[in-house]
């Protein structure tokens, strides 16, 4: 398959999810990514299992982030291991960096000290808090950002605690971000002929995914609840059990409701002054979930997902991931597959391109696997 990115070079410094993220990225869309790794170790992701891949020592959290790579090894403490960096940074065109604060400058591979030898270059850094304001020196891993951010006091049940998230939201979306910014500063590269440096970070992340709670505070000063599997301003937008297994309603607007009152047997619901609008139905909130969810408990998840699809109102079971992973749209979207060279099943790029998703070209690498092809020396 013909990849839009194919002729661009990446050259990512970094471990973890955020950096390897955005390399990963790039990679699945053509780019030749060479992954930069400390000689001993590597990437830390390396180890950070159970469970492994088909080589029983390599985490499958890195197979899934750094498929379709090539890895060498450079001591970036030795002037001699950043003089290769610096050589290779002569015909690449991004460099991504998520490092701890302030060692890029330390060892000199500063953006100011990688432009001013390489001016086309797009230098992208991933930071914790940001590249300012006082809190710029610090480290951060996800769970971290998630509680600084706020996304945790708004995440979980009304009576219960702050709740994580399970995925890595923060980082994934730092990297998304770095990516987009990646690949928007290469426009400006074709318009002026200058490279640029490009900056993200985890809070930055954090604050857009509770962009919708803090504007709300800003313009009332009343702080968010938590609504367990509830939308803060849209009801009912959430999870209900039925007799047998749970499932997700969404009706997202009054014409959707005024269905979904319909199969649950009550259309009066919909013109009812405490539920006829969505401003309504979000005030009597504990009222309304309450009677929905006395109707939803006498019959089957199965029998209530077939009347309202039959009728156009967006609903869903709950699926665990064994679910997800085998069910039948997982299948027909080919989004997951085993990377080649006998790698494991992963979850691929969710994007195509011309109705064609691109797949790795490549397991993810040993360490330093491509010292010799890149660097000329083991």
């Amino acid at each position: 398959m013909d990849l839009p990115l194919e002729g661009l070079v990446v050259i990512e410094v970094g471990q973890a999810l955020a950096g390897p993220l955005a390399g990963a990225v790039l990679a699945d869309m053509g780019a030749d990514v060479i992954k930069v790794e400390k000689p001993d170790g590597g990437d830390d992701a390396r180890g950070w299992g159970p469970p492994y891949g088909p080589d029983g020592v390599t985490s499958m959290y890195f197979h899934g982030q750094n498929r379709s790579k090539r890895s060498i090894t450079l001591d970036l403490k030795k002037p001699e291991d950043v003089e290769a960096l610096h050589r290779l940074c002569e015909t690449a065109d991004i460099l991504i960096q998520n490092l701890r604060p302030g060692v890029v400058d330390e060892i000199g591979i500063g953006p100011d000290a990688m432009l001013a030898r390489h001016p086309r270059l797009i230098y992208c850094s991933i930071w914790a808090f940001g590249f300012e304001g006082p809190m710029r020196m610090k480290p951060g891993f996800d769970p971290l950002l998630q509680a600084y951010g706020g996304m945790l006091s708004v995440t979980g049940q009304a009576d219960g605690p702050p709740t994580f998230c399970g995925a890595s939201i923060n980082d994934k979306a730092t990297g998304l971000f770095i990516t987009i910014g990646a690949l928007a500063a290469l426009r400006w590269r074709d318009r002026t002929g200058q490279g640029c440096l490009v900056d993200s970070s985890l809070f930055e992340a954090a604050a857009f995914w509770v962009e919708g709670p803090i504007n709300n505070y800003l313009a009332t000063g009343d702080l968010p609840k938590r609504h367990g599997t509830g939308a803060a301003v849209i009801v009912p937008y959430q999870t209900f059990e039925t007799s047998d297994r749970p499932l997700c309603l969404a009706a997202g607007n009054d014409r959707l409701w005024a269905r979904a009152a319909k199969v649950l047997g009550h259309p009066d619901w919909a013109t009812d002054e405490r539920f006829a609008t969505g401003g309504a139905r979000v005030r009597n909130r504990a009222e309304l979930v309450s009677l929905i969810s006395a109707v939803f408990a006498t019959k089957s998840r199965d029998h209530w997902l077939a009347a309202l699809d039959a009728v156009g109102v967006p609903s869903g079971p709950v699926n665990d991931i064994a679910e997800v992973a085998g069910s039948e749209q997982m299948g027909a979207i080919d989004l997951v597959g085993a990377l080649p060279e006998g790698g494991p099943r992963v979850v691929g790029l969710p994007l195509s391109f011309n109705r064609r998703r691109p797949h790795p070209r490549r397991a993810a690498p040993r360490l330093g696997q491509h010292n010799q092809e890149i660097l000329g020396r083991d």
